[in-house]
């Protein structure tokens, strides 16, 4: 069965809520797609659609070509964890994935391998009831490979990790991807997905707003915008403005130059003996370039001091 999830015009309502409108993207092999959006999105709709957990109104979502109840063995195609906190608490990690390879005529000895796999060690004697958010996602993690499947759909797997489990989710999906397999991974953490996700599904109001690597996505938002650092502020947004450039004053010594090439504002500053310490090309975080897309897409905002006052 090929590595891939297609999901192709969903639609989905929940009385007069319109959930998913049209929602549409493909994961690929041997990518990691970081799946983003506002809260309200659709997100954990599609992926509960894909799973079969709700049936949508219109469209189509497959694994391999193929919908999610029309597999034998569902663990051995697509593996997933939508939430850690599903299983039971007076059960121990070890007889949590043992009665789930049993559901899959998996034996003893795949669970000790996706343990191995997911750094649990001696904690899989321990009841899953005590275990922390993060070692709750490493579990999840485990159950996910109890399959060895092709596709993997994680729902914020980040959530709860220290900063070692962080470092080491990020090496684990890149050597899943490595594999050949197609990871989805939906996440709030833009830093995390800049630094693990290939393609980037973006999506608010129950349809995708961009389909894109995530290299292009910050190339876009970076666009021609160039950071100076100098003291002389007010000296070198008068040189820069008077050749047509848009300067904007971004800290106490720091100047955002939209409209100029650095090498132009290195001699335009030069030629006016304007002092600087720093002319350099603007590259947006993943998390500028995720709030510029979807600024018109929150579904939901605290109000401000002067709203509430009203």
């Amino acid at each position: 069965m090929e590595a891939t999830i297609e999901v192709a015009g969903l639609r989905k309502r929940f009385g007069q809520a319109l959930a998913l409108d049209g929602m549409s993207f493909t994961v690929l092999p041997g990518r990691i797609t970081g799946f983003v959006g506002p809260n309200g999105a659709g997100k954990s709709t599609t992926m509960r659609v894909i799973l079969g957990l709700d049936a949508a109104d219109e469209g189509k979502a497959l694994i391999g070509g193929r919908p999610y109840r029309s597999l034998r063995h569902p663990l051995r195609q697509i593996g997933s964890l939508l939430d850690a906190a599903a299983l039971q608490p007076s059960r121990t990690a070890r007889n949590h994935l043992l009665w789930l390879a049993h559901s899959q005529g998996l034996g003893a000895k795949r669970v000790d391998e996706v343990v191995e796999q997911a750094g649990l060690g001696t904690a899989i004697r321990r009841k899953a009831g005590g275990y922390s958010l993060g070692m709750r996602q490493r579990l999840g993690i485990a159950a996910a490979l109890l399959g060895d499947p092709s596709v993997l759909m994680l729902d914020e797997p980040f959530n709860g990790m220290d900063p070692e489990g962080i470092v080491w989710m990020r090496g684990f999906l890149r050597s899943l991807a490595a594999q050949g397999r197609a990871v989805l991974v939906s996440s709030h953490l833009m830093g995390e997905l800049q630094d693990t996700a290939d393609q980037l599904v973006v999506v608010g109001r129950g349809k995708v707003i961009a389909d894109t690597s995530v290299a292009d996505l910050i190339a876009t938002a970076s666009g021609d915008r160039v950071t100076l650092r100098t003291t002389e502020r007010t000296p070198a947004m008068t040189v820069l403005a008077r050749v047509g450039a848009t300067v904007a004053a971004t800290g106490p010594a720091t100047l955002t130059v939209s409209g100029l090439p650095a090498q132009r504002v290195v001699a335009l500053l030069g030629e006016s003996g304007v002092p600087f310490s720093e002319v350099s090309a603007h590259r947006a975080s993943l998390e500028e370039a995720y709030m510029e897309l979807t600024r018109g897409v929150v579904e939901f905002r605290a109000a401000t001091a002067e709203e509430t006052a009203r």
